[in-house]
């Protein structure tokens, strides 16, 4: 069975320096950094198994071996700094090159420029952004009933055949965010395609409670190639609704609902039942809503500090 801390080990597993200088230190070495034209970077870490594997055309992209850099070089082929990540990521999917481009989604996901501005500056395939290591964002929002009983939470399990943790156990909803997409419209749509629920009981239900950043280190669970590269925030939302209100599976993405107890759900999260990420947003819900406490859990310090990392390149 695994702690609450396992859980955390789990989902934010990049190392630390100040935990583990050594493993830091090596697995850094591993990494390539991906630079933009505007500086202030990196924007992203890139492993060398991807560095060896992609089609990377020496006239679109300055390669730096002794200071391990990368990036696109527009001035040399008077393309976009954007196109030229498109056009190297089309080609690597077209050549069958990377298994994690099999899930080609068509949705872009932003690189946002330095914390002064703090807008986007390039946009990238989905698919392609764990195999450039750049930080991702998404929506994740946990759907509770108090009854008699106690509390109860919608816990959704994702379709067996998913890419991405298939037939693992969910949040309620979550999707990720694209380009020019506010956090909330996006849950809006979320919410409707996955759990049915109505643009009107969304915007007059769901509260917004901060973020959850961790430095994800994929395994073969998230589809394609383990050991990619995923920072990751995501913006939380809680939604109390009435026992009347039920969530249906309003596309492919989501098997079915079950509407456990607390204790239900610690022990799907003790038992490795949910995807890493969800069961951090679970351990935040539980945090902040008393459920999880000092008084219970001797690695509550370490659980908080760690569901709120700092990500090492500019974020949103």
């Amino acid at each position: 069975m695994k702690t609450n801390l396992d859980l955390v080990n789990e989902c934010d597993n990049f190392p630390y320096y100040e935990n583990d200088p050594e493993e830091y230190t090596r697995l850094r070495s591993t990494c390539w950094e991906l630079h933009l034209e505007e500086g202030s970077g990196p924007y992203g870490y890139i492993r060398q198994s991807v560095m060896e594997k992609m089609p990377w055309d020496h006239n679109a992209w300055q390669i730096d071996g002794e200071k391990r850099h990368i990036m696109p070089a527009p001035k040399l082929c008077t393309h976009p700094q954007e196109n030229v990540i498109k056009e190297t990521l089309e080609k690597a999917k077209t050549g069958d090159i990377f298994q994690v481009l099999k899930g080609w989604r068509n949705e872009l996901y932003p690189i946002y420029g330095s914390y002064s501005s703090r807008k986007p500056i390039v946009s990238m395939e989905r698919a392609g952004s764990a195999l450039f290591g750049i930080n991702s964002y998404g929506v994740h929002m946990t759907v509770y009933v108090n009854d008699p009983q106690g509390m109860k939470i919608w816990v959704p399990r994702r379709a067996r055949n998913k890419q991405t943790y298939g037939g693992m156990l969910d949040n309620t909803v979550a999707g990720g965010l694209s380009t020019g997409e506010k956090p909330f419209e996006c849950l809006v749509r979320e919410c409707a395609e996955e759990a049915s629920f109505s643009e009107q009981l969304v915007r007059s239900n769901a509260k917004p409670c901060g973020t959850v950043s961790y430095f994800f280190i994929r395994d073969a669970r998230a589809g394609g190639e383990a050991g990619l590269l995923q920072p990751e925030c995501q913006y939380i939302f809680d939604m109390e609704i009435g026992a009347e209100v039920i969530p249906k599976p309003g596309d492919n993405e989501v098997e079915d609902f079950y509407l456990w107890t607390v204790d239900e759900v610690k022990r799907a999260l003790a038992e490795g039942q949910f995807k890493p990420n969800c069961a951090v947003v679970l351990l935040d819900f539980f945090i902040r809503h008393g459920i999880l406490t000092a008084e219970h859990e001797k690695d509550y310090m370490e659980i908080v500090s760690r569901l709120h990392r700092k990500l090492p390149f500019p974020t949103s």
